[in-house]
């Protein structure tokens, strides 16, 4: 089960010691906690109390007796109106009605001439020919063997399937906008291992606010991209890992943390002005273009290529989500790294290889996500730090199927498909 919003133990427990080992207490299974965000306080006591809306707010009240007499004056004046009118003169009226019905008369003679009517015609073989191609929409035309995987969702308004083939096109050019460098040459003053820790830490937030995972993969992307043009103390590390939780919670959530939930989960180490100045130097060192392509999406896409269960794109998920801790697959683009996990999660559960729809959608042939796939099972197989487990107990759990349980693949056996 996800767990509630307070805990009674911070999760900010781990990072304010990056510079010194990981303790003992880490190896422990993490406690069921129960975690409960800041929120403003309510509206102070003692305000104005209601009354009701479009109050008597005049001084009629006050002299009775002059509103009756206004009241009497306003009759009899209506009464001397009417009897003005009654008495006055009607032949300078009768004769501009004349002239106004011979005016009308003539603007409807003019109107009653028929219309031109509009015929509809249907064009035919021929003139359809000759009509420009930009003007017929093309058909979607696949190649044999490929399914048409948009096609059963199209009465759907919120899939917005006449647009995925569009939308994932897109990603796929951006992401390579997005690659990063290795960008841990330049600091001096971090590691890998902080980085893994800060990204543990990351998991557990989101776990506890209960926030989308494309939100946890958003901010680990935040965080390597300000890393990769910024040099940053460790003291830092901290406050850029939760100020970029807060901006891809902006992005990504309906009712995203405000600035003191994000203050709570770092146990108040950092102020107000400390998160919002942090916030202002990520989005501007990033050119506020944070419409970064995640793995996750893309996993989302290439499963229902493979028709694959909810327990075997939650396998996939795991195995990416392990991805995010390891500074090895940093360069790696989202696309590749996603087809690669479901195709060892394929691997695992014995659904067989890449299909055609696959290579299709995906772009990736077998051979291009071999030496991606083995490094993946080489790293369920031995983990690099093994005292991280807020990915493998989150994944434990019977909500996800406890997948993390499953035993991973002999390389041989994996080697003999793959290769084949």
């Amino acid at each position: 089960m996800m767990q509630s919003l307070r805990p009674s133990r911070p999760v900010a427990s781990k990072l304010p010691k990056l510079g010194k080992p990981v303790l003992a207490e880490n190896n422990q299974p993490s406690k069921v906690e129960i975690n409960q965000t800041k929120r403003s306080p309510s509206s102070p006591q003692g305000g104005a109390k209601k009354r009701a809306a479009f109050g008597d707010i005049t001084n009629a009240h006050k002299n009775p007796q002059l509103l009756q007499k206004k009241k009497e004056g306003k009759k009899e004046g209506q009464k001397v109106a009417i009897k003005k009118t009654k008495n006055a003169p009607t032949s300078d009226v009768t004769k501009n009605n004349e002239l106004n019905i011979k005016k009308t008369q003539k603007k409807v003679i003019v109107t009653e001439e028929p219309l031109p009517e509009v015929k509809e015609e249907k064009l035919s073989n021929e003139e359809r020919k000759s009509v420009p191609a930009k003007e017929i929409p093309a058909e979607k035309v696949l190649p044999p063997g490929v399914e048409d995987i948009d096609q059963d969702s199209l009465d759907d308004p919120f899939s917005n399937s006449e647009y995925a083939v569009d939308i994932f096109s897109y990603m796929r050019d951006r992401e390579e906008k997005f690659l990063l460098p290795n960008y841990m040459e330049m600091q001096t003053d971090i590691s890998k291992d902080m980085r893994a820790i800060l990204v543990d830490w990351i998991v557990e937030v989101q776990e506890n606010f209960e926030l989308n995972h494309e939100t946890l993969y958003l901010a680990v992307k935040l965080v390597d991209h300000y890393l990769a043009v910024s040099v940053i103390m460790r003291e830092k590390l901290q406050l850029i890992g939760s100020t970029a939780v807060l901006i891809a919670s902006k992005f990504e959530e309906r009712c995203p943390p405000c600035v003191d939930d994000i203050l709570y989960i770092c146990d108040d180490a950092y102020k107000r002005d400390e998160v919002v100045a942090m916030e202002m130097e990520i989005l501007q060192k990033l050119n506020f273009d944070i419409n970064i392509p995640v793995p996750y999406r893309f996993l989302r896409r290439f499963a229902k290529c493979a028709h694959a269960t909810m327990e075997t794109l939650t396998l996939a998920r795991y195995i990416c989500e392990l991805t995010l801790q390891e500074y090895d697959f940093v360069q790696e683009s989202a696309s590749k790294v996603a087809a690669s996990c479901l195709l060892l999660a394929l691997q695992m559960k014995g659904l067989g290889g890449w299909t055609d729809t696959l290579l299709h959608y995906s772009g990736y042939q077998t051979k291009d996500l071999w030496p991606l796939v083995k490094r993946l099972n080489f790293l369920i197989t031995y983990p690099a730090n093994e005292t991280l487990k807020a990915v493998k107990d989150k994944y434990s759990h019977r909500v996800f199927f406890e997948v993390a349980k499953l035993p991973p693949l002999d390389m041989q056996r994996l080697a003999e498909p793959l290769q084949s």
